[in-house]
């Protein structure tokens, strides 16, 4: 039997049998009992020069091919958020052709598709309360005239400019009074972004959560839904209680997905994942399955790959993307293991090796041989016997 090779952070190799890929079927029809977008990254072309602060040179053929490989498991598109590495070698530029090209592309498919909405274009570090505002509202009026649907992201301006929870308030109600339809907010947490910390005016979840409500209760034509990605189920299942009827709650929340997903008496959580990007066939399958009434076999095939998207996202989080493009890679949806802002050496080689052993153990590595192949082919790149 074949065997991947592995590496521990001590630089001892072993081996394990590698695995098939797990047995899943794409979905006849649409997705019904949950709400789902993967977040999906980009693909730079090999030539260009991805190193850090160069522009990025996205490879649109292989960029949109994988935004294919998601829509053809039924599952939506967010397109243009943290995981496509806004604020981390994607610039102003990039983000407003891979949203117009994603939207385009979205249309001509029948694809669900929801792009981010920031105030990052702007250069200037801190900007007025009415720059922030006009920032949001520029990229909100792209976003609709692309054609795409809207995520409110979290704004660093905002964040610095933001006195109290007040002006929270009167930032998020200027702009979603000027939506064309209803958006989706984003709650990011500061294990995705430290510079965001005491967002909503308070550090505190509960106080910050109060604002967030408030604003979603006082937009009722303009909102409808919130992801929150704190990584604290608690935080997510309180607010989620108590949003109004027209709001749904999208996990962000790459740690504790299936049981956020699953649900209990007192509702669930839809999804909107960076995790999903990495882990399209398992979430599907997973879904269609909950569409099936059958929670259990819900838990056997999401339920494996949690320990995985915990090592995707492990601490420093913020560097979780470089996972997601490496399994992209292994899977054979690009070309070479390479990221705008050159963030694909953003992660050791024994961490990598920890997520080609959990991707082998759950079944996500959709064409095993090739995985083995590129794998024990960067190790011996880097001196590693494999």
């Amino acid at each position: 039997m074949s065997q991947l090779t592995l590496l521990s952070t001590a630089g001892v190799t072993s081996r394990v049998d590698l695995a098939p890929a797990s047995a899943l079927t794409r979905p006849s029809g649409p997705l019904t009992s949950r709400v789902a977008y993967a977040a999906a990254h980009v693909v730079p072309h090999v030539h260009a020069d991805n190193t850090p602060g160069r522009p990025a040179q996205i490879d649109w053929e292989s960029t949109l091919a994988y935004r294919h490989h998601l829509y053809s498991w039924g599952l939506g598109v967010a397109d243009a958020m943290d995981t496509a590495q806004r604020n981390m070698g994607l610039d102003a530029a990039a983000t407003r052709e891979l949203i117009q090209r994603s939207a385009a592309e979205a249309n001509r498919v029948g694809g669900a598709l929801v792009v981010g909405v920031n105030t990052d274009h702007v250069e200037d570090e801190v900007i007025s309360l009415d720059k922030v505002i006009d920032a949001y509202k520029e990229q909100l009026f792209h976003a609709e005239d692309a054609g795409a649907g809207a995520v409110l992201m979290a704004s660093r301006h905002l964040a610095k400019a933001a006195q109290s929870a007040d002006d929270y308030r009167r930032v998020y109600d200027e702009v979603l009074a000027v939506a064309g339809s209803p958006v989706i907010l984003h709650w990011l947490g500061t294990a995705f972004d430290p510079q965001l910390a005491g967002y909503f005016g308070s550090d505190d979840w509960r106080v910050a959560s109060d604002t967030l409500l408030a604003i979603i209760r006082a937009n009722p034509q303009a909102v409808s839904g919130v992801k929150m990605s704190l990584l604290n189920a608690d935080s997510e299942i309180a607010v989620r209680g108590q949003l109004p009827e027209f709001a749904r709650m999208l996990t962000g929340d790459d740690f504790h997905y299936v049981s956020l997903i699953e649900g209990d008496e007192q509702g669930h959580s839809d999804a909107l994942l960076g995790a999903f990007a990495a882990l399209g066939p398992h979430a599907s399958a997973a879904i269609q399955a909950l569409d099936a009434g059958d929670v259990e076999a819900y838990r056997s095939i999401l339920g494996p790959t949690e320990e995985l998207s915990r090592q995707i996202f492990a601490a420093p989080t913020f560097y979780y993307k470089t996972g997601v493009a490496f399994m992209s890679w292994l899977n054979g949806h690009q070309a070479a293991f390479q990221m705008v802002g050159g963030l694909h050496g953003a992660r050791s080689l024994p961490h990598l090796s920890r997520i080609v052993e959990l991707a082998n153990a759950c079944g996500a590595l959709e064409q095993p041989e090739l995985a083995q192949q590129r794998w024990h082919g960067m190790l011996n790149l880097n001196g590693v016997e494999a």
